[in-house]
């Protein structure tokens, strides 16, 4: 088990981590937002959900992901149709447009990160991309169980 003081710096490494982030944003399209692009990644991801699903993958409350929904319907990117089993509740869709957009936004992602990290072996990064896979499957892991009512 790694020592407190890995630890430690391991969390001042996860909250400098924003600068990497905040990177990426700058080189989205002009008119997607950072939870609007997640939000499009997700529908790509995982197919066609409902508002609460979305929310729950997003972590985030069902009111502000109702507003990136909002974002993206008014530019075109995603459809909301009726959901059959529940009339009251909207089924959201990435459409064409977005799938377009989503293709953008890993194109200029992409370029981003191989600009940056352009003095790293691919060693290096295969690594990278191995360790955050890990990291990312252990909080999973962590994630107390849900249960049906």
């Amino acid at each position: 088990m790694a020592a407190q003081r890995q630890y430690e710096e391991l969390t001042r490494q996860l909250g400098a981590f924003g600068v990497v982030k905040r990177g990426l944003a700058r080189h989205l399209p002009h008119q997607c937002q950072p939870g609007s692009a997640a939000v499009l990644s997700l529908l790509h991801h995982h197919g066609e959900m409902r508002l609460s699903k979305l929310a729950e993958l997003l972590s985030i409350d069902v009111s502000v992901t109702s507003r990136h929904v909002a974002h993206l319907a008014e530019r075109g990117w995603l459809d909301r149709e009726p959901d059959p089993l529940d009339k009251r509740s909207r089924l959201l869709r990435l459409n064409a447009e977005g799938e377009s957009v989503l293709r953008d936004i890993s194109d200029r992602y992409v370029a981003t990160l191989a600009d940056a990290l352009h003095d790293w072996s691919d060693e290096d990064v295969g690594r990278l991309v191995q360790l955050l896979a890990r990291l990312r499957d252990s909080f999973d892991d962590c994630r107390p169980a849900r249960t049906t009512p």
